[in-house]
């Protein structure tokens, strides 16, 4: 079990549970997980920690295939300016290892959007907390469960 896996439970939402072997020599995490669940590169999803305006961080969650635009991120939420965070940060922040960082069940919940094509998808898979391991479950349970918001923020 995990803390996303927990999340989940506690929540009483729909989801399945994906399990794959991980490759350490792969050189995408997501789409290790596209391929080896052999799903659309479209409906699997990486959870990104991002730093706003040098102070907090947030989470953007988009798909394995897209790469993040930083400039549309920081706008969403009203800020002047985003990066991608620190791997110590987002890792002591999260609680989770990269690679395996989940959009639920973090240590200290972050704000968090979601791309919007995700709407498209009856369900998506994100990561269940360690690599190997994916939740699909449903993009609206996804925005309930992070307190999200669905954004375009791919490029």
């Amino acid at each position: 079990m995990t803390p996303a896996i927990n999340a989940a439970k506690k929540a009483k939402i729909r989801f399945q549970i994906h399990e794959y072997k991980h490759d350490d020599s792969a050189g995408s995490y997501g789409e290790e997980a596209a391929i080896k669940l052999d799903v659309d590169g479209k409906r699997v999803f990486k959870t990104l920690v991002v730093s706003i305006d040098d102070e907090k961080l947030s989470v953007g969650v988009i798909p394995v295939a897209c790469q993040l635009d930083l400039k549309r991120f920081a706008k969403a939420l009203g800020a002047k300016k985003a990066a991608m965070a620190q791997a110590h940060a987002a890792e002591k922040t999260t609680g989770y290892v990269l690679g395996g960082i989940s959009p639920l069940g973090q240590k200290k919940p972050l704000v968090t959007l979601i791309d919007e094509s995700s709407t498209g998808f009856d369900t998506i898979f994100v990561s269940a907390g360690r690599r190997g391991l994916e939740i699909e479950l449903s993009p609206a349970d996804l925005c309930l469960l992070t307190k999200g918001k669905f954004e375009s923020i791919c490029k």
